[in-house]
């Protein structure tokens, strides 16, 4: 069963929160922090992405720029931009995109559950980025990025979090995004002690929705602190929110060439393993499973997979399967996507404009449209103990950082 903590969480001034609170760490490059901090000395990204506080030759991966979040962070606390709560609290985190409402339950989650699949995970880390992470909290001290974890949903968890949102929140901001972030404070002993057991009883497992680099560098570091490990490293920070309020956005693909075919014969091509409809010049945007778009020549299709071109086993029958096994590695010579650089990936936030304006320019040849991937095929690919393809899943909105970091020394 899930083991989750409430924490003494480090967190910003009520007046300030909002001007603390960064976009994550890894949604932007060093050049896009460096200007996103401009004129923002509160800003979390001076932690994050410290190397904004350095001079732009500094190598982004080089132990200065970990001092340098430690000392940055140190900084913060010592001017009191943050402070450290006086006891072991949870935290109930809204967030209110376009009209929709997400709420999780920020804790702390265990790394032995990790290490032993209680957390369940869906996609392969890469040791670069986990290391990145690893040198971050071993030389800054603090979780400061955010796992994103799913459970399948418990009405009397739903009816406790709606309940205890009826009282007044600490945070309560519009992020320049448009997010509205609202955020509670469980202070409550009673209560505390209710949550924990809840999920010690009636959560089985959870799921690594968004976070699976800063999951595996939480546990990593404890490995690597041996015997000097500290209690807090025994556990890292999470959200974890109920399956029925998840909102899994597309992710869509580029690719820079046809792999030396004319757009005629690598139509036909296509045409073996999928239907093929024009659809002119509005974006295609697919409406079902095994519906893809595509945007070649300033014309925009519909490809429908035809039924046997695929299997129907959990990894098999995801969109992102069908396309990377009938089209990518097939026709266009793409066979690890991972490591190509003929293939780029992009979110559903950024629309189907950004695919057609990159095919317009000339940068890419083709762009694809895909379905988003369901929540219950992310938990059976998880329950089988498969990990889906590469850039699978776009979670959306995103909690923000800073507003709430675990210390793993006291």
């Amino acid at each position: 069963m899930s083991n989750i903590k409430p924490f003494k969480a480090l967190r910003p001034q009520v007046q300030i929160a909002k001007e603390v609170a960064s976009r994550p760490y890894d949604v932007l490059n060093s050049a896009e922090a460096r200007i996103e901090v401009q004129g923002k000395p509160y800003s979390f990204l001076h932690i994050t992405k410290s190397e904004v506080s350095l001079p732009v030759a500094v190598d982004i991966h080089s132990q200065e720029v970990y001092e340098k979040a430690k000392d940055n962070l140190a900084t913060f606390i010592r001017n009191k931009t943050l402070f450290r709560e006086e006891k072991p609290c949870y935290y109930i985190y809204q967030l209110i995109m376009n009209g929709r409402s997400q709420t999780g339950l920020v804790c702390v989650s265990s790394v032995d559950d990790y290490e032993n699949d209680i957390i369940k995970k869906h996609e392969f880390t890469r040791p670069e980025k986990e290391q990145d992470r690893i040198n971050h909290i071993k030389t800054s001290g603090a979780q400061t990025g955010n796992v994103f974890l799913a459970y399948k949903n418990v009405a009397e968890i739903d009816a406790l979090i709606d309940k205890w949102k009826t009282k007044a929140p600490i945070y309560d901001f519009l992020a320049e995004d448009g997010i509205q972030n609202t955020i509670w404070l469980v202070n409550d002993d009673k209560v505390i002690a209710n949550i924990t057991n809840l999920f010690d009883t009636q959560v089985p497992c959870t799921y690594i929705a968004d976070g699976h680099h800063r999951a595996a560098s939480a546990a990593k570091v404890r490995k690597a602190l041996g015997t000097a490990a500290s209690e807090g490293s025994n556990y890292f920070l999470t959200t974890l929110f109920p399956s029925n309020q998840l909102f899994i956005m597309d992710y869509n693909r580029l690719v820079k060439d046809l792999n030396g075919l004319t757009k005629e014969s690598f139509i036909a091509a296509i045409e073996e393993k999928f239907f093929v409809k024009r659809h002119g010049m509005e974006a295609f945007k697919p409406n079902a499973l095994h519906e893809f778009g595509m945007y070649i020549d300033k014309v925009w299709y519909k490809l429908t997979a035809k039924e046997g071109t695929y299997t129907t086993d959990p990894i098999g029958i995801l969109d992102v399967t069908i396309l990377q096994n009938n089209i990518l590695d097939t026709i266009l010579g793409i066979k690890d996507p991972r490591t190509d650089t003929r293939i780029d990936f992009v979110g559903g936030i950024r629309g189907l404009k950004g695919l057609s304006e990159r095919v317009n320019s000339g940068e890419m040849a083709v762009a694809f449209s895909l379905y988003p991937v369901t929540i219950n095929q992310l938990f059976d690919i998880a329950d089988s103990g498969n990990v889906m393809p590469p850039k699978s899943t776009w979670f959306e909105p995103k909690l923000r950082d800073g507003v709430l970091t675990h210390l793993i020394y006291e």
